[in-house]
């Protein structure tokens, strides 16, 4: 899984063009009606996103009247790009994933629109956010990793919605940037026939599948060892080279009833060792007492090549964890992961989302109340020339604040507007709940970790062990 792939892009201003200039047409490009579904997937914060360039400018202005610090270098604002894996996710939870990352990554002190473009086969957010803080005292600054800070913020946000989340590679399984498809072989052809075959379930019995494959177009040669020869091959290939499942044995249990058939894919981009699954109750096995016998058989000739690849201390604590919580089956480890992630998810969207979103409406409506009493007066007389353009000329950042705090009124729903003091308090006892539910937090956040990484654990260890077992098998198979 390697999605959401999120970074961080700084804005710069446009050569030859003004700050105003560069951000309308910068937040124009995200707005594009055309890439957002005529607007339809565009969410903003303190800011509306049809007068969001002129918004931004308000508060450089407005920056550089309280700090008179006047603009210096050509940062005009900051981009976060959020692309999602084709078909995962639908533009709504896309954009709502957007509004809750930059929300969460600039901490409610910016303005910013989040617009959600569909115009590809990837679902991807095109967030921009203002480089001047609401309250026009300070600006966002660039700290040392923070495309990483960013991206790992991004990863909990897409795990709090069950999306898929970037896995880091080792450079050797890296992809090249020149690839070419992977021819298919002989073999593949097949395992092709004979997958094909067992799915429509037209062999009753290993002699029947021989027939088969004969119509196919195979020679089939019989002996000690069962033999197959195509169209264009020059040599026969025998069965048993075809890997786990597809060997004399494997067919005839499979055709019984004894095994059940994992299908090779020949189209994925590493190919996989070919494996079966056997029937479930040969999986009701004690996970522990497995474990721990791999793990006390001690120093054989493929337990060093394991240790070196592998911290068995690791393991030994994972299986300490198991007994303590008494998880005796695969099934059972899985079941507690989910239990801990959900619960977790359920505490952290109390805190992260119910309590910041509203600690952030409480803060932006307080502005806007400042804003809108501010600008009271002038609105008045600008309503009363007519709704002049001279007065707008005249007026124009005054008006717009006074617009955007009643915008913001009506969007939530205000009859009356609410005392400062009172939303105060009410912002003081938001804060203290969080404090008293950051204790629970934090345990259910361990259990969580804890299981996790028991579970990861155990599953490394059970593949380096399947690992080493295709090893020996293939070891075994080149010396007959």
């Amino acid at each position: 899984m390697r999605m959401a792939a999120t970074r961080l892009i700084t804005m710069h201003q446009n050569k030859g063009k003004s700050v105003a200039k560069s951000l309308s047409d910068r937040t124009d490009c995200a707005k594009n009606g055309e890439k957002t579904e005529n607007g339809q997937f565009i969410s903003s914060y303190a800011c509306q996103a049809e007068s969001v360039d002129e918004e931004f400018m308000l508060s450089k202005r407005e920056y550089e009247r309280l700090t008179e610090r006047h603009h210096k270098g050509n940062i005009i604002a900051y981009q976060i790009r959020q692309s999602f894996k084709p078909g995962e996710i639908t533009p709504e939870e896309a954009n709502q994933v957007g509004y809750e990352t930059a929300m969460r990554f600039t901490k409610g002190n910016y303005a910013f629109i989040a617009a959600t473009h569909t115009d590809k086969a990837h679902i991807h957010n095109h967030i921009i956010f203002n480089s001047t803080s609401l309250y026009c005292t300070h600006k966002f600054r660039d700290f040392f990793f923070v495309g990483l800070a960013l991206q790992r913020l991004s990863d909990i946000i897409c795990l709090e919605h069950g999306l898929s989340v970037i896995e880091k590679k080792k450079p050797s399984e890296r992809v090249k940037r020149t690839t070419y498809p992977e021819k298919k072989s002989f073999r593949d052809d097949i395992r092709d026939v004979i997958d094909q075959i067992l799915r429509e379930g037209s062999a009753k019995d290993f002699d029947e599948l021989l027939y088969k494959l004969e119509d196919a177009g195979y020679e089939i040669k019989r002996g000690k060892h069962i033999s197959l020869k195509g169209k264009d091959q020059k040599r026969f290939i025998r069965l048993r080279s075809l890997g786990d499942g597809y060997t004399e044995d494997d067919l005839k249990k499979i055709l019984i009833g004894e095994m059940e058939h994992a299908f090779y894919d020949n189209e994925k981009a590493e190919k996989q060792p070919k494996t079966y699954q056997r029937k479930k109750e040969d999986h009701e096995f004690d996970l522990l007492i497995d474990i721990q016998k791999k793990l006390a058989q001690g120093k054989g000739k493929y337990y060093v090549r394991f240790a070196k690849n592998f911290n068995t201390k690791q393991v030994a604590k994972a299986v300490l964890y198991l007994k303590q919580h008494d998880i005796r089956s695969y099934d059972d480890l899985e079941k507690n992961v989910k239990t801990a992630t959900e619960r977790f998810t359920k505490i952290s969207a109390s805190i992260n989302k119910e309590k910041e979103k509203r600690l952030a409406e409480i803060q932006v409506l307080k502005k806007h109340i400042f804003d809108y009493f501010k600008t009271k007066d002038v609105y008045a007389d600008y309503r009363k020339s007519g709704y002049s353009k001279k007065s707008l000329e005249e007026h124009r950042q005054e008006i717009l604040l006074h617009k955007a705090a009643k915008n913001a009124f009506d969007e939530l729903h205000l009859k009356k507007l609410p005392k400062v003091k009172d939303l105060s308090v009410e912002y003081a006892e938001i804060l203290e709940e969080k404090k008293k539910l950051y204790g629970e937090y934090r345990q259910v956040k361990k259990n969580m970790q804890e299981i996790q990484r028991a579970k990861y654990d155990i599953d490394q260890f059970l593949k380096s062990d399947e690992e080493q077992k295709k090893e020996r098998v293939r070891k075994h198979n080149i010396t007959r």
